[in-house]
C-alpha cells in the first residue's frame, strides 16, 4: 500500500482537521477562527468576509519568514473578498486565494509540503 501523505517537517503546523466551529490543527483542536502559519497558529478574531480589514492580517503580514501565498476560507461556501483588502496585501507581496474553508485547509497541507510560505486564515465552518 503506498503512503501519500504529504512529507511535512515535524516542526511545522499542520491542518489535521475541522467541524462545526472548530479547525484540528497538530493534534490540538482551537475553537473559532484561527490564523495559521508554518511555526505557530493563533486565534483570529475576525467573523466575516464582509468586515475583514488588512489590519485583520497583521499576523500574517509582520510573519517572519515573509508569507507569499494566504489561503483565506470563508467558511462552508467560499465568498468573494473585496478587491480593495486583496490589492493591499498584494502591495505587501502577499498573493490571496479565497475558498471555502475546507478547501482552504486541504491546499494548506499541500503546500506547506512543498515548502511554500504558505499560511492560512480560516473562518469557521
Amino acid at each position: 500500500m503506498a503512503d501519500i501523505t504529504p512529507m511535512i517537517p515535524s516542526d511545522r503546523q499542520v491542518i489535521d482537521g475541522y467541524g462545526k466551529g472548530q479547525f484540528c490543527v497538530s493534534g490540538q483542536w482551537r475553537v473559532g477562527a484561527v490564523i495559521v502559519l508554518p511555526d505557530r497558529t493563533l486565534p483570529w478574531s475576525a467573523t466575516e468576509v464582509a468586515s475583514l480589514t488588512a489590519a485583520d492580517f497583521a499576523a500574517v503580514r509582520e510573519a517572519v519568514p515573509k508569507v507569499e501565498l494566504l489561503l483565506l476560507g470563508t467558511g462552508p461556501t467560499m465568498k468573494l473578498v473585496p478587491k480593495a483588502l486583496r490589492q493591499e496585501l498584494r502591495a505587501d507581496g502577499i498573493v490571496v486565494e479565497f475558498m471555502d474553508s475546507g478547501a482552504a485547509c486541504r491546499t494548506y497541507n499541500v503546500l506547506l509540503a512543498e515548502g511554500r510560505r504558505v499560511a492560512a486564515a480560516l473562518l469557521p465552518v
